[in-house]
């Protein structure tokens, strides 16, 4: 019998909301030992998704000469106040300003092989399941293993 969204799925998912600090989805992410959460508003509705690849984007080596560059042009030969330099230097980003959108997400009643085709074709790692456009789960690559583990003529078919 195949197996769909529903039968593997992780129902208690960790999400933050889009105005989460970065710090505090860093926290949630190493206290949970996940490497990826949704990001959802009140309503439940998946806007994003946030990885720790999404949270360190803002420290590669690129960025940070960029930034040293706004930072020559802005002060113009001048020092820069040491409270503004300590304002610039505090993460103030939310999770809207980092997420990655659009969202592939699939329903409860998606087959665990078309799962499968998405994170692969996608090149993704976990794939939100809603319904009515809220979110009621989440299907992980361990969650695609643990499947076969379990039943492997349940993806057999694809893979």
């Amino acid at each position: 019998m195949p197996l769909d969204a529903a039968a593997i799925m992780t129902r208690d998912v960790v999400t933050v909301g889009p105005d989460d600090r970065v710090p505090d989805i860093a926290r949630r992410l190493a206290e949970r030992g996940i490497s990826a959460v949704p990001v959802c508003d009140k309503d439940g509705k998946v806007l994003g998704m946030i990885s720790e690849g999404d949270l360190l984007r803002p420290f590669r080596q690129t960025h940070l000469l960029q930034r040293e560059w706004w930072l020559n042009v802005l002060a113009e030969g001048e020092q820069l106040a040491p409270s503004f330099l300590d304002y610039i230097r505090l993460d103030q980003r939310r999770a809207r300003d980092l997420m990655t959108t659009p969202v592939i997400t699939v329903t409860e009643t998606t087959p665990a092989t078309e799962i499968a085709e998405l994170l692969d074709k996608h090149h993704i790692k976990r794939v939100p399941v809603v319904r009515d456009g809220k979110l009621v789960g989440i299907v992980s690559r361990a969650d695609l293993i643990r499947a076969i583990a379990q039943s492997p003529e349940a993806l057999a078919g694809s893979v």
